[in-house]
């Protein structure tokens, strides 16, 4: 419970609000008493309380319309009721309308202390939970949807980086999300309600970006038949986001420099400099280091950029998020084709998973939409599947055994080439034990063949473990669960775990 909490005591009666008065003093609670609905109400207006007292029992007025009023406005408190009616149909009515308690009068000192102690302590947990569904475990992110703990931390880093003015360098293969990442980071800043104006460098011929950015006057070049205000102009007061900026020449990139150095910027065929005001912001679906030291990139440049980095990872390492893409786009696209379509079966959801999606976010997009074209029905079954998914779905899904691992998609095992065996001519006499075991071993494969069966042939153990392993993790972790789909007990699966931790 925090010091100093605010009460609001709402009691008629002045002899029992002095009781009330006595029962709190002494204690982290400042209390301020009205007797009048009215006056309640007023004092609700001035704000500032964390938890009223109650009574329903009002000259002028029901205290149910207090509550009422606290709950149609969502005011931050908690509200205690005091009636001298014990009705049952009452104190449904208070709970519902969003009280935390009751107290039928008269009521000793411990009873007050102890409904007071168990209301904030329960309004501290909630602003906990609150607090943990907004910045910990957000299904949905200024566009960004999924949970997975690998986009919390990017959600979190978007958060840092937005309450600055350093620049920022978003790393990623093509199709997470960069342009996201940067409209997130402008959204969530000071910047908000200015422009937000994004240009891709490797779209845009390398004679034109320099105007693209800068601007140019009339005359500058062929073409430039008037002043033409740049991108950086364009973005005054806001962010200016330059996409696969790796591609940009070396030329243009010492001029970048001196624009993020000073501020300032000089449109092309012009000798005047003008000063801005913008947060830049830039992406690569490369390796800027690696740029850096096959002498494509600027070393200085690349240190002036790359002062908050953020790295959206690729969608196949963000565990379950594939499926929550997959849904949000599903509902999307049914809705804009006016198609009947509300969910996968657990075949196609299971194909999702485990597609390796090199297109990453946009990919999946781009499957989805296929699908509700081109089909029609409520349930995207695993036949709707366009290519390269539909070849991963030619087996019906057996819902009582661990699906398959996510190597049988990506690396599908190829069967090893017959071998002639070598002909050994029957013996004359009975062979003996150790005339057996010799033949046994005269038609084995030559060692090449027997060293690639070693790396085809997987032993058992190991695929037993790779089978529960992966049942666990789509079950979320419910071991019960798991072993109910794999038709073994759930003690087997524990044992055979602390097993591997020995090893």
């Amino acid at each position: 419970m925090p010091a100093n909490t605010e009460i609001l005591i709402v009691e008629d009666d002045r002899s029992m609000a002095a009781v009330y008065r006595g029962y709190l003093t002494g204690l982290d609670y400042n209390v301020q008493h009205v007797e009048t609905g009215n006056d309640a109400l007023q004092a609700l207006d001035r704000g500032g309380f964390d938890g009223i007292l109650l009574d329903l029992t009002l000259p002028d007025m029901n205290g149910l319309d207090i509550l009422k009023r606290v709950s149609d406005e969502e005011l931050p408190l908690e509200v205690i009721v005091t009636t001298g009616d014990c009705s049952m149909n009452t104190a449904i009515e208070a709970m519902r309308l969003g009280a935390r308690d009751y107290l039928v009068k008269p009521f000793n000192k411990d009873r007050l202390l102890t409904t007071l102690k168990n209301c904030f302590e329960s309004q501290s947990l909630q602003r906990i939970v609150e607090t943990y569904r907004e910045e910990i475990d957000r299904h949905q992110f200024c566009g960004f949807i999924g949970s997975s703990l690998a986009m919390q931390r990017v959600y979190q880093v978007i958060d840092s980086a937005a309450s600055s003015q350093a620049t920022v360098f978003i790393t990623g293969e093509s199709g997470t999300g960069k342009e996201v990442c940067a409209e997130a980071i402008h959204q969530r800043s000071e910047r908000a309600k200015a422009p937000f104006i994004a240009l891709n460098c490797g779209a845009i011929p390398k004679d034109l970006i320099e105007s693209e950015i800068f601007g140019h006057v009339k005359g500058a070049f062929t073409g430039a038949v008037s002043d033409r205000d740049g991108a950086a102009r364009a973005a005054q007061g806001g962010t200016l986001f330059l996409d696969e900026i790796c591609e940009m020449e070396l030329s243009l990139q010492s001029k970048l420099l001196r624009f993020l150095q000073t501020g300032t910027l000089q449109k092309v065929g012009s000798d005047r400099t003008e000063k801005v005001d913008v947060r830049i912001l830039c992406a690569s679906n490369k390796d800027p280091m690696a740029e850096v030291q096959a002498g494509h990139f600027r070393e200085d440049l690349y240190y002036r950029l790359h002062v908050l980095p953020i790295h959206l990872p690729p969608l196949r390492e963000r565990d379950n998020d594939v499926v929550e893409i997959a849904r949000n786009f599903l509902e999307q696209y049914a809705n804009e084709e006016k198609k009947g379509f509300k969910c996968f079966d657990p075949e196609t959801e299971l194909v999702l998973s485990n597609y390796n999606w090199p297109g990453n976010v946009r990919q999946l997009q781009n499957v989805v939409r296929n699908i509700v074209v081109l089909n029609k029905g409520e349930t995207v079954t695993s036949c709707m599947l366009p290519a390269p998914l539909d070849s991963y779905s030619t087996q019906p899904l057996n819902r009582n055994l661990s699906p398959p691992a996510p190597a049988q998609y990506n690396t599908p095992v190829q069967p090893a080439a017959y071998v002639e065996p070598t002909y050994t001519p029957p013996l004359a006499t009975p062979p003996t034990g150790d005339q057996v075991h010799q033949a046994s071993f005269t038609n084995t494969q030559p060692q090449e063949d027997t060293d690639r069966l070693e790396t085809l042939i997987r032993p058992i153990a190991e695929l037993e473990r790779e089978a529960i392993e992966r049942a666990i993790d789509l079950c979320g972790g419910n071991i019960p669960t798991a072993a109910h789909y794999l038709q073994i007990s759930a003690a087997t699966i524990y044992r055979k775990r602390n097993s591997w931790k020995e090893r």
